[in-house]
């Protein structure tokens, strides 16, 4: 970079390198590299690839990925979809199950299971079914970045409160519900702002990192730019509850006293609906033992 900002100082004829050379470097240099990014770019605006950037769904949220081809990296927006039902098979990554995840993500995917637990499982257990995916996803996904976006999408498909699209979500989880520090936090800043370009700017757009990773952030001035002037944010969380009332602008809800979350809440609602699926599970093993015994009676008979 250094050699190729000196070449435009000296077509120039300027005895110094400047900022704008250094600048005209990056941009030649991205230039020549990004004919893959800007493929992709074009595939989620002509909806091939499905990213929404408006709007709110429940048990969807876009994740945020970073793709490295040789000396160059960009990020990408992934849709993550959460699916919640009765059962007791636990939580599925179907990554996992078809081998395209590796270690480090089948790790923050486990994770989330002592989260749940932790939260809503302190007076009694618990007992539903969950997938969860990367949409349109053909290679191996690995990393431990997108667990918070996954647990996100995950409490929204128990609360069945929406999530706003338009923000993009990146950041791992501990088993307590503390967000932490990931790599590539530019690359994906600038990944999802570019996609929210191409599909129009609404002012309410931007992108969810932890807050440790503040200190890492060296945007492109266009970035900037659009941040100063309000047509893009960046919002840094260190929990998972300060991440839902972002996304959702619903209080998150605080453990009471008595052991429940108030009404109204992120928290409440998903309480109450694992309590409710708790209950119809009782109610299934009942009467499923009642048909067992009736039927062994009349084969006794």
């Amino acid at each position: 970079m250094i050699r190729e900002a000196d070449y435009w100082a000296q077509k120039e004829n300027s005895p110094v390198v400047t900022r704008e050379y250094v600048k005209r470097a990056i941009a030649e240099k991205n230039y020549r590299s990004n004919r893959i990014e800007e493929r992709m770019q074009e595939m989620i605006t002509d909806g091939i690839i499905l990213v929404d950037t408006a709007g709110s769904e429940v048990g969807q949220i876009n994740g945020l990925s970073v793709i490295t081809l040789g000396d160059f990296a960009f990020g990408r927006p992934s849709r993550v979809t959460a699916r919640v039902y009765m059962g007791r098979g636990g939580m599925v990554n179907i990554e996992r199950e078809v081998k395209l995840s590796g270690p480090i993500h089948d790790k923050g995917v486990l994770i989330l299971t002592g989260y749940l637990g932790g939260k809503y499982a302190h007076d009694r257990p618990i007992s539903f079914s969950a997938s969860l995916c990367f949409e349109q996803s053909y290679e191996g996904v690995e990393g431990d970045s997108a667990s918070s976006t996954e647990l996100y999408a995950l409490l929204s498909a128990l609360s069945g409160v929406p999530l706003k699209q338009g923000i993009a979500v990146t950041g791992s989880v501990n088993q307590l519900g503390k967000v932490q520090p990931i790599g590539g936090v530019n690359y994906k800043i600038e990944g999802f702002y570019a996609v929210c370009k191409a599909k129009g700017l609404m002012g309410d757009q931007g992108v969810i990192i932890p807050k440790s990773n503040e200190r890492h952030l060296m945007l492109s001035d266009e970035v900037v730019e659009a941040v100063k002037e309000g047509k893009f944010h960046i919002w840094s969380v260190e929990s998972i509850d300060q991440g839902i009332e972002l996304l959702t602008g619903v209080p998150a809800g605080e453990l009471l006293a008595d052991g429940t979350y108030a009404e109204g809440t992120i928290n409440g609602m998903v309480d109450k609906r694992l309590r409710e699926m708790q209950e119809k599970m009782k109610k299934l093993a009942a009467t499923g033992e009642k048909e067992e015994k009736a039927g062994n009676n009349r084969d006794d008979k």
